[in-house]
């Protein structure tokens, strides 16, 4: 008699249809089973169940015995402050309510700051810190800097984690070609990335190796990486990508070339815009392409506008754009102010202003982009301004502090309605000047009656951007708002908030309060 099959088949059966077994074993089996209460089958059908399923374990060989597996590398990074393991596992736990701080804006902070210390994070708490970066792919390269070794021999025991091993942490100098082949597309495009930064002929060498099998979409954003160190030897491989077969791909070469000093391109473009504008008794003549023929459409010139744009002002601003910014200083012998502040002949001044904007931020010329702003405006003052928001590309050009100050100046004259773009282009954490400026902003919006949804971008920004020394003044705006007001309770959970970056850095620096 098998007493199990027995068993299974009484329960799917059921005890009215099938008698509960009889069970065959040892005496001490047997007295067991015959002390259960039989008044009610069902349950006895469980309790012998149970009892079989311990008799049948407590039978079975013991499995063999498994070899230990070797234990991690050493790891002789230093280990983290008592007070700064305590902060991660709050953040990783996320239980930061009662500080009022959105620790999922926070997290990514501790982990870069703990990277750059040079610090290791605790073993009790890499499962967590696996987990988050699992579920989060941005936390991936600082989590696994900081898992170090000990993070991939677990994530080698765990298919949960198995991204691990195809992520290059922050510390790595070395990269194998193995992920450029077998990887996931992100994958790819970070180690082509650093690999340019290493070693930019190796990863050009790379790219070529699989150029023709890539996928349109996927050559676009392989190519956008040549960004970094472009030099003279990437030319004859953008120039041959001039004529692949997505539009896509030829204008991110032709725009590539276009930034690449002595460039056949650029020289190509710099005579169309000598063709295209002419400098004499102190004015700027401008005549427009009258046609886009087959070698401007090749260098990157679409034919159609997509914007709605006449088709003349539309290929003028492409050739301007793409023109070197010393064909115009050495055509002229002007500074970019000077030749700014040229009148223009006809209605061309914008198309040629904003072509020159364009060629600033591809090129990366600090100072056309700082004639180009100019000094920040006032409000309600002048000319025609130019918005933050159109800024913003120009002041990423410019230097971290530089950028901070123009936004500063910006907001103290504009109010943080059309800012968040311009604090978008600024380093973090902001400077205290333009901490101060943003605080003082928000004193006002709050005092004109204005409702703190109306600036949530820029609120949102401000949590993992403002400077923590000033959360005595934003507790200061918090008490000024009245108990009931939306203010008051946006500007308590902005300096809970502060208050806990705060902390959080100096304890990362050993100084824990």
């Amino acid at each position: 008699m098998n007493t199990w099959e027995d068993l299974q088949t009484a329960a799917l059966l059921g005890t009215d249809r099938r008698p509960l077994p009889t069970p065959q074993g040892s005496p001490a089996y047997r007295s067991a089973t015959e002390a259960l209460d039989r008044s009610d089958p069902a349950r006895a059908l469980l309790d012998l169940a149970a009892l079989e399923t311990v008799r049948r374990r407590a039978a079975a060989p013991p499995d063999p015995a498994v070899e230990r597996p070797e234990p991690a590398a050493p790891d002789a990074r230093p280990a983290l402050p008592e007070a700064a393991t305590r902060r991660l596992r709050l953040l990783l736990g996320d239980r930061g309510a009662s500080s009022g701080a959105n620790l999922g804006e926070l997290l990514p902070q501790w982990l870069t700051a703990a990277r750059d210390r040079g610090y290791r994070a605790p073993a009790a708490l890499l499962p967590e810190l696996l987990d988050a970066a699992r579920a989060r792919s941005e936390l991936r390269p600082d989590a696994v800097t900081l898992a170090g070794p000990l993070g991939h021999w677990l994530a080698d025991r765990n298919p949960d984690w198995r991204y691990v091993s195809r992520t290059v942490a922050e510390s790595t100098t070395e990269t194998t070609d193995q992920l450029w082949h077998e990887g996931l597309f992100a994958e790819r495009v970070t180690h082509l990335t650093r690999l340019r930064r290493r070693d930019p002929a190796a990863a050009l060498a790379l790219l070529r190796s699989t150029w023709a099998a890539e996928r349109a979409e996927d050559r676009l954003l392989f190519l956008d990486t040549l960004q970094e160190g472009l030099g003279p030897a990437d030319e004859e491989f953008l120039e041959s990508a001039l004529t692949d077969r997505s539009k896509n791909v030829r204008a991110m070469a032709a725009e590539l070339l276009s930034t690449l000093p002595g460039s056949a391109l650029g020289a190509r473009m710099a005579e169309r815009a000598g063709a295209a504008v002419r400098y004499g008794e102190g004015r700027l003549t401008v005549t427009p392409p009258t046609e886009c023929d087959a070698a401007m459409q090749r260098d990157g010139v679409p034919p159609k506008s997509p914007t709605g744009r006449g088709e003349r002002a539309w290929w003028f601003g492409e050739v301007i754009a793409a023109t070197p910014l010393g064909h115009w200083q050495a055509g002229t012998g002007l500074t970019p102010e000077r030749l700014l502040a040229l009148p223009v002949d006809g209605d061309w001044a914008e198309d040629l202003h904003e072509g020159w904007a364009r060629a600033a931020v591809r090129q990366n010329d600090t100072d056309w982009a700082r004639a180009l702003l100019g000094a920040p405006p006032q409000s309600g003052k002048g000319r025609k301004e130019r918005t933050a928001g159109a800024a913003a590309k120009l002041l990423a050009v410019l230097p971290p502090e530089e950028r901070a100050a123009w936004t500063a100046a910006y907001i103290a004259g504009h109010g943080l309605g059309e800012a968040f773009q311009a604090l978008g282009a600024c380093a973090v954490p902001w400077t205290p000047p333009l901490s101060t400026a943003v605080v003082t902003a928000l004193q006002r919006a709050a005092a004109s009656g204005s409702y703190p949804w109306s600036h949530s971008g820029v609120l949102g920004m401000t949590e993992r951007a403002l400077a923590p020394e000033t959360a005595p003044a934003v507790e200061q705006l918090a008490d000024g708002a009245g108990p009931d007001s939306s203010w008051a309770e946006t500007f308590t959970r902005l300096a809970g908030t502060l208050r806990f970056r705060e902390a959080m850095l100096l304890e990362l620096a050993g100084q824990a309060g």
